[in-house]
């Protein structure tokens, strides 16, 4: 623990209980940050951006790097008193001789723009990575760190900069209250580690930045990911990055059984376009599970997930069924970033396009050094964060292949197909 923050930034009480509103990150100190993101790393960073200060300055270039993320962690505390918190905690950081002056909300300002979004992209995309070892349970499944894609949206600043650049929803009265942007991450499953993460306009499609996302998928990966995000180049993509798919798509999906499976899942193919389903011709074979959950509120009729893992006996039906509702631990991961860190009803403050996506990676960052703490809590531990839930709830939906009988002397045919 880097020595010394405020009581008053700190908001430091009384350890008996928690009351209502206080955040975990109220208690993390900042040395949890320099731990994850070393000053040799964030010199490095500024050296190959070109950034580093040249010369003495009242907020040089490192400092501001983990001002930025001490923005995240701070997140209802005005900017001065962040940096207030900051210096407190960094002192080895200064300069020899001379203490760094805690400047004005002008002074951040200057200091953040000087900076600009590029570097603190560059340390998030080189150090925020899955975190899980072979110790950690509730990461892996058949040997590979199970990670979800989705993505979610967050406020910005409400200024006619931010406006232009990202747009906003629609409400019921004309427009909503603020600016959002759009972003689409990867989660690894056992640590709720956010990475690969990427942004747009509120416009862009979500499959549209998926594609940003993939490369960060691997062969040592399962990726779970929802029906909305389906679609033939994208699972091409997918798999071309040699990781395993278990993605859910439409129940309606036209996907015509050409093997079955002995655990009642079955071997289709999924083609690009109807005319080369017609043609038999660009077709990718994946296996299917059609399932239904029984006795869980709020299931739907039936679900249907398509895998790249053909082997049933190494991955059985009920078993990647029963992973795929792990997917949802994304939601809860969003839910840390956007509520339980940022704060609830508070926005990205930044008033600029270059600042926000300077903000945006810093939070990532912030949350990337509290999931790493608490990684490191749950190995001591010997914790479980995550079981394979539904299992005993998951009820494969068999089905047959059509089975042409003999022809009867009136010429006529009988094809039996459907579902048992």
């Amino acid at each position: 623990m880097v020595a010394g923050i405020s009581r008053r930034c700190s908001m430091a009480r009384k350890p008996a209980r928690l009351s209502d509103g206080i955040r975990v990150t109220d208690f993390v100190s900042l040395g949890v940050v320099t731990k994850q993101f070393p000053l040799e790393k964030i010199q490095s960073i500024l050296e190959k951006t070109g950034k580093a200060s040249i010369r003495q300055r009242t907020m040089p270039a490192h400092v501001v790097m983990y001002y930025v993320i001490a923005l995240a962690l701070f997140m209802q505390v005005s900017y001065g008193e962040v940096l207030r918190c900051l210096l407190e905690g960094l002192k080895w950081l200064r300069f020899p001789g001379r203490d760094i002056p805690v400047t004005g909300k002008s002074g951040i300002s200057r200091a953040r723009a000087r900076l600009g979004a590029q570097p603190v992209k560059e340390l998030h995309d080189e150090v925020v990575k899955p975190i899980a070892t072979e110790k950690t349970k509730g990461a892996w499944y058949c040997g590979l760190r199970v990670v979800s894609l989705d993505g979610s949206t967050l406020d910005v600043a409400d200024t006619a900069a931010n406006a232009r650049a990202f747009g906003r929803p629609r409400a019921s009265r004309g427009n909503s209250a603020f600016p959002q942007i759009r972003l689409v991450s990867l989660v690894e499953n056992g640590t709720h580690v956010i990475f690969g993460s990427t942004y747009g306009r509120f416009s862009t499609s979500e499959k549209a930045l998926t594609k940003r996302v993939l490369p960060h998928l691997n062969s040592g990966m399962l990726c779970l990911a929802d029906r909305y995000f389906h679609s033939y180049e994208l699972w091409q993509k997918a798999v071309a990055t040699g990781a395993e798919l278990v993605w859910r798509v439409k129940r309606n999906s036209r996907l015509d059984a050409i093997q079955l499976l002995g655990d009642g899942s079955y071997l289709a193919k999924i083609y690009p376009t109807t005319t080369d389903r017609r043609r038999d011709t660009k077709g990718i074979i994946v296996r299917v599970i059609d399932y239904k959950l029984r006795n869980v509120p709020g299931a739907e009729p039936l679900y249907r997930l398509i895998t790249t893992i053909r082997d049933h006996e190494r991955a059985p039906a009920t078993e990647l069924a029963a992973l795929y509702h792990e997917r949802w631990e994304i939601e809860t991961a969003f839910d840390e970033l956007k509520t339980h860190l940022r704060g609830s009803r508070i926005v990205l403050r930044s008033k600029t396009p270059d600042l926000v996506a300077q903000e945006f990676y810093g939070l990532l960052m912030a949350h990337y050094a509290v999931r790493g703490l608490m990684h490191e809590a749950a190995l001591k531990a010997d914790i479980d964060p995550d079981e394979l839930s539904f299992v005993h709830s998951v009820r494969v939906v068999r089905r047959k292949l059509p089975v042409w009988h003999s022809f009867p002397p009136s010429g006529s045919e009988n094809v039996s197909s459907g579902y048992s």
